[in-house]
């Protein structure tokens, strides 16, 4: 059995969830992630023991966001190394299970490597499958690092735009805990805000079709005391222009070399939106999410995801008996076609910085994210 669920821990404190762990029972090797389709209704943990498994897993979105699919990308190699799998072969499906997400190719790439090093030297492939496990460690611990580093730099930044405090922050769909080995890129400024006393209020797009923004953002911005209020995202329109926004904070799949960021699907039309009522509108993310290789935003692979996802209102269903298994409720006729790209490409001129750990870049240019790149401290193998 390639996955399986092993337990709900509902009720535990946020500083306890294992948005995605290595764990290794006396049957072997295993990576566990926290199952983000059945949240909030419940906790569960999925276990996945090969990697066609935690492909399913990632095209799911039971584990999700751009910094965590890097680190589940590298694990997911080192777990095929050391249960001996074709690690080539995992590391291809891994790499194209979700297009658009740069760290997701990243994290894969950088454990191969270091499987493929240790070959190299003589290593056998188990011994080879413990050096992409320790990439995939260094990795883990490197986003964490990096995730406080954007909160600093990203709450000195609201600070500057915004002198006084009290701030109001709109978000788009899911960018805290769990989508990173820290608490996260564009939640994690406004958690840096709440708990220095200057967060007013935290707007939640809901974020459809799949609402990882009421389900998730929502989850853990109550876990951690924000005060938050949830809309949907049609509402944005109407809350710049009551001027309830003072800044907007997302996060990013993929940076091109211009500066254009894929985000989910909804981030254009909120930098749209800011830049005509004169708000910030403010990317966080690591250095890893910049792919200097993709010249552009036109460049950049949108996914398209199924059409039932529109069709029907996916996810955690409430019944007279509390809250069920993940299902579909039909929402459109039969045979309805639909349109569903999972991200936008917001293009340069319109965002006013991008917040990474290295630091802030605004204006966006090309040559300035080529600087942030030069100087990162990537993670390397020794």
């Amino acid at each position: 059995m390639a996955d399986h669920e092993v337990r709900s821990t509902v009720g535990s404190e946020p500083s306890g969830l294992a948005q995605l762990r290595w764990d290794e029972p006396p049957e072997g090797p295993v990576l566990v992630l926290l199952d983000q389709t059945r949240l909030p209704a419940e906790e569960v943990e999925l276990v996945c023991t090969d990697v066609p498994g935690l492909v399913r897993a990632i095209q799911t979105l039971a584990v999700r966001g751009a910094p965590l699919l890097g680190i589940a990308g590298a694990y997911g190699v080192a777990l095929a190394g050391v249960r001996g799998f074709d690690v080539q072969e995992a590391a291809a499906l891994l790499a194209a299970a979700r297009p658009t997400a740069v760290n997701l190719g990243y994290g894969v790439r950088l454990a191969l490597g270091a499987y493929q090093a240790a070959l190299d030297k003589g290593a056998g492939p188990r011994e080879a499958g413990a050096a992409a496990l320790a990439a995939a460690k260094a990795l883990h611990r490197a986003d964490a690092e990096a995730s406080a580093r954007m909160a600093a730099h990203g709450l000195a930044l609201l600070d500057e735009l915004l002198p006084g405090g009290s701030h109001r922050v709109l978000t788009h769909c899911n960018t805290g805990r769990l989508v990173s080995g820290g608490e996260g890129t564009a939640f994690a400024v406004a958690l840096a805000a709440h708990r220095a006393g200057r967060l007013r209020r935290l707007w939640v797009d809901e974020t459809r079709p799949l609402l990882q923004g009421a389900r998730l953002t929502a989850y853990e911005a109550a876990r951690s005391g924000m005060a938050y209020s949830l809309l949907t995202d049609n509402a944005a329109g109407s809350l710049f222009a009551a001027g309830e926004v003072d800044a907007v904070l997302i996060g990013a799949d993929r940076i091109a070399a211009d500066g254009s960021v894929a985000n989910k699907v909804g981030s254009y039309p909120l930098a749209v939106l800011a830049k005509y009522h004169h708000v910030p509108f403010i990317v966080v993310a690591p250095v890893t999410t910049v792919d200097l290789d993709t010249p552009d935003g036109a460049a950049i692979e949108v996914e398209q995801r199924p059409g039932q996802e529109v069709t029907e209102l996916t996810g955690p269903q409430v019944s007279a008996a509390g809250w069920g298994a993940v299902g579909g409720l039909p929402v459109a006729p039969l045979g309805t076609q639909a349109y569903n790209p999972a991200f936008d490409v917001t293009p340069p001129e319109l965002v006013t910085a991008i917040v990474t750990e290295e630091g802030v870049l605004s204006p966006v240019t090309g040559g300035g994210l080529r600087e942030l790149c030069a100087r990162s401290r990537q993670v390397t193998i020794s």
